[in-house]
């Protein structure tokens, strides 16, 4: 209804009294707060605010928005004869805006409460709102008013009975129903498969499927999904080739039973296979990316990113982000670092703690502090995770004291450190050369903090000592050390006795090293570095000798410094 006709209208109402179909159609046109008004006032001029039809639609039109849902309740308070399609539509309402005590207090202090009979779509919306909000107890309840009102052998209701049991892993009593109904369909099947899957039935999940007459594409998907959550790939490899027809998800489902044991090769093959059969979406997409994430296929991942840009089937989303930034952070990649950054800014994609540290953790790793810092300083809620990453940035790039300054900051903001927290600090002390302080950082993490060094911990303090010229203290403190993974320890020590060339400890470091690490380059490479800066040339042919008949090769160099970063052009060229 225009303006003018609105107007038109309400000036009409002063003069003369509206039918029932005019304020019906006056209620089906109504967009605003203030019109509605002013149709209700006309209802109550006209004796009208019972009548049934109008009644209908005035509820189901303020239940239409979470904002007017509370003046629908309120409207239904003046009706003396509501039934359960009025009361079904408001809690359906607050159902869909996620606001369950509103719901249940309508349910209880005015459908109850007025003695409004309820029909076959309440419960199922009631032990909906209960599956939803994990109110187990309430959960109960409905059960037993399905049982005295007489829904038991109502087909929608066991079905919702199913599914609420299932999730709240009640698997015994989720069985029971199902095999009491006399009348089941295709829905009772899924969810009783659904539920088994979920609670780690499989066995008993795949009995159930193999005795169904119909199966639908979800059937499928969730014995697909049920064999990939137990680690048995061959099965769901075998139902996956018998199924059907295949969408999406059933692509998906494979994809992710590959990352989940770590076969790139496979993953990759079903993703491929996707091409020209189902449109991927940025699922397919995602875990494909997170997997060269896992198996630190970093420079792989940033080319499946660029591969998915170019292809516009999916576009990324705060998942796909946290994969390229972690990529770009293992890699340097800052340029590409600061077009997801502004990705993020110019689609106004929302950033949660995790998105933010990730972000954080690319600008640290790069060396961009500042940025990293105007990152940090504008995060609503910072994480452990978000703190250990500004220490590490800074004592990574060599700025010891600003590290020990963010520790003192964190402690100020009551946030207490971790094992992670600590590994920074000390590498800190260790790249700034800061002897002293890290010994008391080590100190006070088991005296005040209760953390009982590992092997990271160990291996930051014999690299600090033997950075410092300390490398006898070094070998003491390793001989100490109760705790497995030594191997670290003595590379950092060997390395101490490459800087301050200490050649008798350097050689018998060296040989623990190869006992303990028989295909590791390593400590050949730094022990003929050690003999070469002596001149002693015919032990550094003796060492290469060895590393030729054991099957050594010493790999090309690479760095994390990237020219690109330093040009203006933008790594991805996005449409």
């Amino acid at each position: 209804m225009s303006p003018r006709m609105k107007h038109a209208w309400t000036c009409n109402t002063t003069r003369r009294r509206n039918s029932p179909e005019q304020l019906l159609s006056a209620l089906e046109s109504t967009t605003g707060t203030q019109h509605f008004n002013q149709i209700h006032t006309q209802l109550i001029i006209n004796n009208l605010i019972q009548h049934p039809l109008l009644s209908t639609t005035a509820i189901k039109k303020l239940s239409s928005h979470p904002r007017t849902t509370p003046s629908s309740a309120l409207f239904f308070d003046h009706l003396h004869h509501p039934d359960a399609f009025l009361c079904n539509t408001i809690i359906r309402s607050y159902l869909r805006s996620s606001n369950p005590s509103a719901a249940f207090h309508f349910y209880y202090h005015r459908m109850i409460a007025k003695s409004v009979p309820p029909n076959h779509y309440t419960f199922p919306l009631i032990l909906k709102l209960c599956v939803d909000h994990g109110c187990k107890l309430e959960g109960e309840k409905g059960h037993a008013r399905v049982v005295k009102f007489g829904f038991l052998s109502d087909l929608f209701v066991r079905n919702s009975l199913i599914r609420m049991y299932s999730v709240f892993g009640r698997i015994d009593d989720a069985r029971l129903i199902f095999y009491e109904s006399y009348v089941l369909d295709l829905v009772s099947y899924n969810t009783m498969i659904d539920g088994y899957v979920k609670n780690g039935g499989i066995r008993d999940a795949r009995k159930l499927f193999d005795e169904m007459y119909e199966r639908d594409v979800f059937s499928w998907n969730c014995m697909i999904a049920g064999y990939v959550s137990v680690g048995d790939l061959a099965a769901a490899k075998e139902l996956f080739e018998a199924m059907p027809n295949k969408d999406v998800v059933s692509w998906n489902c494979m994809i992710d039973g590959c990352v989940r044991v770590g076969n790139v090769s496979l993953a990759l093959e079903f993703f491929n296979q996707m091409d020209g059969v189902v449109v991927r979406n940025v699922v397919s997409w995602n875990s494909l990316l997170a997997l060269h994430v896992r198996m630190k296929n970093y420079g792989e991942c940033l080319r499946m990113f660029e591969r998915m840009m170019e292809s516009g089937e999916a576009m990324p989303n705060e998942a796909t982000l946290v994969s390229v930034l972690t990529a770009c952070a293992n890699l340097g990649k800052l340029n590409l670092g600061l077009w997801v950054h502004s990705y993020i800014k110019s689609n106004e994609i929302k950033l949660d703690v995790l998105l933010e540290t990730c972000l954080l953790t690319m600008y640290a790793k790069c060396g961009a502090m500042d940025l990293a810092s105007d990152v940090f300083v504008e995060m609503p809620v910072k994480s452990i995770v978000s703190w250990n990453s500004m220490i590490m940035g800074y004592g990574l790039h060599g700025n010891g004291d600003k590290a020990l300054e963010m520790f003192a900051e964190m402690e100020k903001a009551g946030q207490k450190p971790n094992e992670a927290t600590f590994i920074c600090v000390l590498s800190a002390c260790s790249h700034a050369g800061m002897v002293m302080e890290g010994w008391w950082y080590f100190d006070l993490m088991r005296r005040v903090y209760k953390i009982e060094p590992k092997v990271e911990h160990y291996g930051c303090m014999v690299d600090l000592l033997a950075r410092a010229g300390f490398v006898k203290n070094s070998e003491e403190l390793i001989e100490k050390v109760s705790v497995k993974g030594g191997s670290a320890m003595w590379g950092a020590l060997l390395s101490g006795c490459r800087t301050h060339l200490d050649l008798e400890l350097a050689e018998n470091v060296a040989k623990r090293l190869v006992e303990l690490e028989p295909q590791d380059i390593s400590p050949y490479i730094l022990l003929s570095d050690v003999y070469a800066a002596q001149g002693r040339w015919d032990d550094v042919e003796r060492v290469r000798l060895a590393m030729k008949i054991n099957g050594l090769q010493k790999e090309a160099a690479s760095s994390l410094v990237h020219l690109e970063d330093f040009e203006k052009d933008s790594v991805l060229n996005v449409g």
